[in-house]
């Protein structure tokens, strides 16, 4: 996402900013991403989004080139030199991952964004079973047809079991052993029709054993990829908090 420098004061060269990767969510509109582009451009970082289209889910090999499509950029300058903050939102987080599944691999060339990752937030992280990756996309792509979306999604699943579900099986083992250990913070509610929040405390508990330090906000009640909206200043205060642990320094609000 371009930054407006014309009414901003002048910053330090821009190496020397943390970089922001956003994951946006499924269909995601200009006006609600930019939300979360200004409250990090407000904090002195600068934000690079990265979208996902459906699919990139629904045939994973394709998601697979996509993320090591983003992984080359971010290899060659100018954002070869930036620290980098990851912020994955809904089928932001699945589309991350598709790049953990290449640095996992130990590809030529993908292991220094490892090392660069100073921090990942997960905002609304789709986790569960199958169903409810189902579900989501039902939700998401034709509310009004969301039952016979769900039903197909679930044959085209079984169908392509080799193609697919094998896929987001690899892909949960991947994240579960994610290679980037530095700090995480996870957003979720127990309502969440797309997001088991058990399967979630479980997920932050295996990482919080390998030593990874993780922080988390979750509410009884919210609606998926929308908790800043629904909460704002839980959301903000929690993410502040992240924000001023992490080895970057920031602007002050």
């Amino acid at each position: 996402v371009p930054r407006d420098s014309s009414s901003q004061p002048r910053d330090p060269p821009s190496t020397s900013r943390p970089l922001v990767l956003f994951f946006s969510w499924l269909g995601a509109q200009p006006a609600a991403v930019a939300k979360y582009r200004d409250l990090y451009l407000e904090r002195g970082m600068d934000v690079l989004l990265i979208q996902s289209r459906v699919m990139h889910f629904l045939w994973p090999r394709w998601g697979l080139d996509y993320g090591l499509t983003v992984l080359n950029i971010l290899e060659e300058p100018p954002f070869s030199e930036r620290v980098v903050l990851v912020h994955a939102s809904s089928i932001g987080g699945y589309t991350f991952t598709q790049m953990l599944t290449h640095i996992s691999e130990g590809r030529k060339g993908d292991g220094s964004l490892a090392h660069r990752v100073i921090g990942h937030v997960y905002d609304s992280l789709v986790a569960g079973s199958l169903e409810q990756m189902a579900v989501g996309l039902g939700k998401t792509l034709v509310p009004q047809l969301e039952s016979f979306v769900k039903t197909a999604a679930m044959m085209y699943f079984w169908l392509f079991k080799s193609h697919t579900a094998d896929f987001y099986e690899k892909g949960i083992q991947v994240f579960h052993k994610n290679p980037i250990t530095s700090p995480a913070l996870f957003f979720f509610c127990e309502n969440d029709a797309l997001s088991n929040s058990a399967a979630l405390e479980k997920m932050i508990d295996v990482w919080r054993k390998r030593g990874v330090a993780v922080e988390s906000r979750k509410w009884s009640k919210s609606i998926h990829a929308a908790h800043l909206r629904c909460h704002p200043e839980e959301y903000l205060h929690t993410l502040q908090h992240f924000l001023n642990s992490l080895p970057i320094t920031l602007k002050k609000i």
